[in-house]
């Protein structure tokens, strides 16, 4: 089923249940209403063909043309309701008024042990008849059969009108029962789908855990979401913990050696110092890596980009005096960033910050959201003199310079990709308009969730 609710699930199910069910139903209430009616005029066409074939017995060896059927439905003409009596040689000795001028079928089954013998045959007028005859013997007359008919199609029709309204009536009883079962799962289901809402206000960083309370199957769930989210907290600040204090266990050896080192002339020391500046910056960067990795793993924060991106342009506006800094950012609670503001500062503040660098007099910053409304960009463009595609894969290595005159230590874009990594966004670097370096920088925006 794919991405289907489970209300949806619930009613699609529940709707080919009830389709099945009540279908079957009115079949089953049909072929009962027929069963019933074929007894009840079997019965009815027994009794009368019983009722003729007493007052022929009773007429002796008279003729039989003065008995008669006293149900009224004899008398009307053409009504498939007719009783006729022929002689052996298949003379008619009497008949229903209802059978005057009509030539009544003749049934092509033998008797039974009883003389009597029944079955649907079809007349000359093209309806079909329920006959049922039976044969019995005169002394003076010889053998006499007697035969009773009965409307068939008036019976088919009858459970043809049962079957359509029984089905009408099954498939309105069907529209309710699914209604309510449509208004049962979405009962039902609602707090589900508030345990939906929370988390996702957690996950945009509207809300810190799971507020409220809920159903005792879905209680449990809420409670360890929330202790999996402390838990997660707990090791996100132990883990920052030991990463400073191993910066600091670190770095303060390193840099005694290097104190030590510096100055001397012999080649142990110019090694030692070699040495150790290569681990001091291993040391650097592993443990910025893993600072980056811990500040990223804590859920449920937010960042507002309107103001972050204002103060970022007015420091940078402040430093780079001759530059002209053109923002073009929304204003504050209008633009969310799923993630720490202070790596937001970080990828932007190093985006900018070469954009004012490598530019001749004009640096523009913009953002605005993705289509879809789960992405936001960050665009910083300057009118410098760009880079090329190879140049600008290579200027985010991490240690890369291009320009060993440019002040700076090749980190800048280097940490900006790894943090774009860890938010499961991208940076892309490539021409921009006036001719210099345009910056694409694509990151998960929070979206404000209604309480």
């Amino acid at each position: 089923m794919g991405k289907t609710s489970i209300a949806a699930r619930l009613f699609w199910l529940s709707a080919i249940g009830l389709v099945l069910a009540l279908g079957a139903t009115g079949l089953l209430m049909s072929e009962l209403y027929s069963r019933g009616l074929e007894r009840t005029l079997s019965e009815s066409l027994d009794f009368q063909l019983t009722t003729l074939v007493l007052r022929v017995l009773e007429a002796g060896d008279t003729t039989p043309q003065s008995v008669a059927a006293p149900d009224p439905r004899f008398s009307r003409p053409n009504s498939g309701f007719y009783w006729q009596i022929t002689s052996g040689d298949g003379t008619v000795l009497n008949l229903s008024q209802s059978a005057v001028g009509v030539v009544l079928p003749r049934l092509d089954r033998a008797f039974d042990a009883t003389n009597t013998r029944s079955g649907n045959a079809l007349d000359a007028g093209g309806i079909w008849l329920r006959i049922h005859e039976r044969r019995i013997i005169l002394p003076d007359i010889g053998t006499i059969d007697i035969a009773v008919t009965a409307n068939w199609e008036e019976l088919a029709s009858e459970v043809a009108a049962f079957r359509q309204q029984s089905l009408t009536v099954l498939a309105v009883v069907g529209l309710l029962l699914a209604s309510l079962s449509a208004a049962l799962a979405r009962v039902g289901l609602a707090p589900i789908n508030r345990l939906r809402r929370a988390i996702e206000n957690i996950r945009g960083g509207a809300a810190p855990e799971i507020e409220g309370e809920f159903p005792r199957e879905l209680a449990p769930l809420a409670e360890e979401v929330n202790e999996l989210l402390r838990s997660n907290a707990q090791i996100v600040e132990r883990a920052r913990n030991q990463v400073g204090n191993l910066a600091h266990g670190l770095k303060t050896p390193l840099a005694v050696l290097r104190n030590e080192a510096r100055g001397q002339k012999s080649e142990i020391e110019k090694t030692v110092l070699a040495q150790t500046e290569t681990m001091s910056g291993l040391v650097t960067a592993y443990l910025d890596r893993a600072q980056l990795s811990a500040r990223s793993a804590i859920v449920g924060q937010k960042t507002d980009v309107g103001p972050v991106l204002t103060r970022l342009g007015n420091v940078m506006a402040t430093l780079h005096r001759e530059r002209n800094i053109a923002l073009d950012v929304p204003d504050a609670g209008i633009l969310w960033f799923r993630g720490d503001a202070g790596d937001l500062e970080e990828m932007a503040g190093n985006l900018i910050d070469n954009a004012c660098k490598w530019a001749r007099a004009d640096v523009t910053v913009s953002a605005r959201l993705a289509p879809g409304g789960e992405k936001l960009t960050i665009e910083i463009e300057d009118d410098g003199p760009g880079l090329d595609g190879a140049a600008a894969d290579k200027a985010t290595r991490r240690g890369v310079r291009l320009d060993e005159k440019a002040p700076g230590s090749g980190l800048g874009l280097g940490i900006v990709k790894e943090l774009v990594a860890i938010y499961g966004g991208s940076l892309d670097l490539g021409r921009a308009g006036p001719g210099g370096l345009r910056a694409t920088l694509t990151l998960p925006a929070a979206r404000i969730m209604p309480r």
